[in-house]
């Protein structure tokens, strides 16, 4: 079967052009340049350019952008007391904790300390919340994504078996509510995990796969129906001796094996991740024109 292959690299470009336009809409009309901040934490390879692509992804949409940057043994309270100055800085609109933290922070208290208006990243329980019932939030960025890509290639979602792997609060259970929603996927959705049973069965029958359970590979072609959708959330660093780097990055999904199966099928890198960046920046850029929360 000839599949096509979902560009987010390409999607991503079109939307920052798009947002960027409307940035200098707005500034030319004497409003305020949208300012995201984002704070960084440690060193974490995948962190460190996760905030680097998104610093450059703010240039590219004509934001302001500030990187507060702490070292791996900064404390909960120092951290905390960040997070309330941003809370209080008119000029920000919107900021991020990169996730993950050093174990000896409690993430969830860090989140729960974020302004829920300025929360871009969708994760605190008020968006979370206001998201499961369908009222206007700020939606996590990953799922966000997601949705657009499914819309940009126009593929029918109303009233499809989809099947969300994997049940993080960053991917999956927003993923599963959002594709459950009328106004949003309107699907029939089965949520299943490492010790989900019949596996195989249950991912067999979606029409569309979202893989996000972060297992390199774990998606294999006797799991995939013939002519399904599949979205690929994973990004794992597998070693690799022959790239400069020492490593590549691996999806969920067995992508050479699982393709010729597909009607359409994200790769990774170039698939999920550019529209996680991309939704990032239409969030900051909501919360700087006041969309939600007033």
């Amino acid at each position: 079967m000839e599949y096509q292959l979902i560009d987010g690299k390409a999607t991503a470009a079109a939307i920052k052009q798009e947002i960027a336009q409307e940035v200098e809409a707005i500034v030319a009309g004497g409003g305020k340049r949208p300012h995201l901040a984002a704070v960084l934490v440690g060193h974490d390879g995948g962190s460190e350019t996760y905030v680097k692509n998104k610093v450059l992804a703010c240039e590219q949409c004509g934001f302001k952008s500030t990187l507060i940057r702490y070292e791996a043994d900064v404390t909960e309270q120092e951290l905390l007391q960040c997070v309330a100055r941003l809370n209080q800085d008119d000029d920000v609109d919107g900021f991020i904790v990169q996730l993950p933290l050093p174990a000896h922070i409690d993430e969830q208290r860090v989140i729960m300390a974020i302004d829920y208006r300025k929360d871009v990243d969708g994760f605190h329980p008020i968006n979370v919340g206001r998201m499961a019932i369908g009222l206007p939030c700020f939606i996590s960025a990953t799922p966000l994504g997601i949705l657009t890509l499914l819309r940009h290639y126009g593929i029918e979602t109303s009233g499809k078996q989809c099947v969300v792997l994997g049940r993080s609060n960053i991917v999956g259970k927003p993923m599963a509510q959002l594709m459950m929603q009328k106004q949003y996927g309107d699907s029939t959705v089965t949520v299943c995990h490492s010790h989900s049973t019949h596996l195989k069965e249950t991912c067999r029958e979606a029409d569309i796969l979202i893989a996000a359970i972060g297992r390199p590979g774990f998606v294999t072609a006797d799991m995939v129906k013939e002519g399904a959708v599949v979205i690929d959330v994973g990004t794992t660093r597998v070693p690799d001796a022959t790239r400069k780097s020492g490593f590549r990055l691996s999806g969920d999904v067995d992508f050479d094996a699982v393709a010729p199966r597909c009607a359409y099928i994200t790769p990774v890198p170039g698939g999920v991740g550019p529209m996680t960046i991309c939704s990032l920046m239409k969030n900051t850029l909501s919360a700087g024109k006041k969309e939600f929360y007033p």
